[in-house]
């Protein structure tokens, strides 16, 4: 459990207004955090570990882990014992020259304070560095406080404000627009006389900033009904309509005439040029996304085509990104980025990243834990009561008595709950999270390895009887499945791909509702791809008939590939395939009469991964430092006793989350 504790009577109040806050603070509580308001703390209670805060009021409140966010203070100490005059809370005064008590003595930055106010942001900074050059070289230029506005994504929720967003001597008339069903909050700040934008705040919706922001920063005389500018959705403006003035990156202070004469004059291609040319995103980064509209839109213009980028840190397809990864030999996220990204990177890329980086080399993901989809950092789905579930591989279904043995005792050592999945595997559940090697050890002993239930992979290959055991099969559908199952295992997708193998027409597997399946026939198999029977059903269709088993393994492994390296990330095949232009007809052309050239590459690129195979798991239990990892606590040796049972025809499940027995627990604290 998180709770938020604020010293101010409301969230973020140098950005949002009342309202505004109190809107954040609603959607923040929906999301299950604990926010405490015009708290201050005092005293952080342990021995040995922080156990208990107590804030100066006398309350109290149990906690594991304190973050605390400090924000800037002030180094001025130097400035203290030459004599200069600072503020109460810290920073050396200036004037709007920004000159201290010594007029011969400038300040500037996150040393500074201005009108009371102490900017920790590097545009400010920039701003008033300028005002300084001016007075140096006797120009008259001052300054006349920086400019806060910003667009953030708090935990999912969009947050932005700008100008003079909460209530000033100038802010006279206001137009709000809500809506508490949506959680949508915006408001904007006109001048007395209805002509101008000094500020506002959105939350929940931040689409209409970009347009807003300009308003206010150009002084566009606003239309006759300025509630027109934030009631109803958000209004996708074309970038190009903006004021050649538009401040585009704060941080270097470049206009959007700026970055569209950088293009223009030097044919740039590509939001690395422009970062060079014009120095913009070369500081946070926070900008990326624009100066790529801008580019798409020069390039729309113009009539050429334009490319749809993974995000804004990094100005690529999926499809580039893959042949840079491959024929640069990169293996790591850190070393994409330095060379072809800009920016932190986001939720967007990491994980595609991770995904594509599994797709070309099939390396331990563990290596690059923090950029992987949240189940594959500890290898296992998180499950309700915080435990995890454990997924041995059951080749086929096909099981031997003593691997069933071997299963139950690992079951009923660890108190795991048991469910045969529709794959034809069995589930466990109830596992706590340093239980998790040792569970996999176990099972590694007799020879089972990881069934990827938590990954973006390779899940399973359902099969019926087949010839072996009834009187219907045609094919062994049976060994047919084991030998799928073991040449796809472990390999990542850009999502998660099942399928199946019936042994007749009968299609007791259900293999056309598969991403790839396939029905035996007299003469051999039939190949189904791109079926799907989960939220939005899909019948697969037939790519192929006949087929020998070399050819369907030549041909799924072809399919396969070419999935791995034009879909986009978490888009399954069904999707992939509906928006395939041509369609079946196109995947035959590509598949099996090679119309593009690349089967042998796609061949190769399958064994390369194939080869790398290996099972997580088994390499994980013999890696003490990555064993390590699995603690509910890094600061101590106890385990999680928060997950609570009841039992249930036998069997443990978790009691269901109540919320006001949570709030007595102990908490984290943010």
């Amino acid at each position: 459990e998180t709770h938020v504790i604020e010293m101010a009577p409301r969230l973020m109040p140098r950005q949002l207004d009342v309202a505004g806050s109190q809107m954040l603070k609603d959607k923040l509580q929906n999301l299950d955090l604990n926010i405490h308001l015009d708290k201050r703390l005092s005293v952080c209670d342990g021995n040995g570990k922080v156990e208990q805060i107590r804030f100066e009021d006398g309350s109290s409140l149990e906690a594991d882990i304190v973050v605390i966010s400090a924000g800037i203070k002030p180094r001025d100490e130097l400035a203290k014992l030459s004599g200069l005059k600072t503020a109460p809370q810290g920073g050396i005064l200036v004037d709007d020259l920004l000159q201290s008590s010594d007029p011969n003595i400038y300040a500037i930055g996150e040393v500074a304070s201005h009108r009371d106010m102490v900017y920790g942001l590097v545009a400010p900074g920039y701003a008033m560095a300028e005002v300084v050059a001016s007075c140096l070289t006797g120009g008259k230029k001052t300054f006349e406080g920086g400019d806060l506005s910003t667009k953030l994504k708090l935990v999912g929720i969009d947050v932005a404000s700008f100008g003079e967003s909460v209530e000033t001597v100038r802010v006279s008339r206001m137009i709000t627009f809500e809506d508490s069903v949506k959680g949508v909050y915006k408001r904007i700040n006109v001048s007395g006389d209805g002509r101008y934008l000094l500020g506002g705040v959105l939350v929940g919706d931040s689409g209409d900033y970009n347009r807003l922001l300009h308003a206010y920063k150009n002084e566009v005389i606003l239309p006759p009904d300025p509630g027109e500018l934030i009631v109803g959705k958000s209004q996708k403006e074309n970038i190009l309509d903006l004021h050649d003035s538009a401040v585009i990156c704060a941080c270097e202070n470049v206009t959007k005439f700026d970055i569209v004469n950088a293009i223009e004059t030097n044919n740039l291609s590509d939001v690395a040029g422009i970062k060079s040319c014009t120095k913009a995103g070369t500081g946070c980064g926070g900008c990326g996304g624009l100066l790529l509209e801008i580019l798409d839109a020069i390039k729309e213009k113009k009539g050429e085509s334009v490319k749809r980028v993974l995000c804004e840190h990094f100005a690529y397809t999926r499809q580039e990104l893959i042949h840079i990864i491959k024929v640069h030999e990169i293996r790591a996220f850190d070393e994409l980025k330095a060379k072809y990204g800009m920016g932190e990177g986001c939720e967007v890329c990491k994980p595609a990243i991770a995904s594509m980086l599994s797709g070309v080399w099939n390396d331990k993901v563990m290596d690059q834990q923090m950029i992987q989809d949240t189940n594959d950092r500890f290898l296992a789905n998180i499950q309700m009561g915080g435990t995890y579930s454990v997924v041995p591989r059951v080749l086929g279904g096909e099981i031997t008595p003593e691997g069933l043995i071997v299963l139950g005792e690992v079951a009923k050592k660890y108190g795991l709950y048991c469910k045969f999945t529709g794959g034809q595997r069995m589930d466990f559940f109830g596992a706590r999270l340093e239980q998790l090697p040792h569970i996999w050890e176990d099972l590694g002993k007799a020879g089972f390895e990881s069934g990827h239930a938590y990954a973006r992979g390779m899940r399973t290959v359902k099969s019926c009887a087949g010839s072996t055991w009834c009187h219907f099969g045609v094919q062994d559908s049976v060994s047919m499945c084991i030998d799928i199952e073991k040449r796809y295992k472990g390999i990542r997708f850009p999502h998660k791909v099942k399928s199946a193998v019936s042994g007749c027409v009968r299609e007791c597997a259900e293999a056309q509702s598969k991403d790839f399946g396939i029905i035996a026939t007299e003469k051999g198999w039939n190949l189904f791809v791109c079926g799907n029977g989960g939220i939005k059903p899909r019948h697969a269709d037939l790519l192929a008939t006949d087929l020998d088993t070399e050819t369907l393994f030549k041909y799924m492994d072809r399919f396969l590939m070419y999935y791995i390296k034009t879909a986009a990330h978490l888009t399954r095949t069904s999707t992939w395939f509906e928006k395939l232009e041509g369609g079946i007809d196109h995947l035959k052309d590509v598949i099996i009469h090679d119309s593009l050239g690349i089967c042998d590459q796609l061949e190769k690129d399958m064994q390369y991964i194939v080869d790398n195979n290996h099972c997580e798991w088994a390499e994980l239990v013999k890696d003490s430092e990555e064993r390590s990892r699995f603690v509910p606590f890094v600061n101590s040796p106890e385990t999680d006793s928060t997950a609570e049972f009841l039992e249930e025809r036998g069997q443990k499940v978790p009691v269901a989350w109540d919320q006001e027995e949570i709030k007595k627990d102990k908490v984290l604290v943010s």
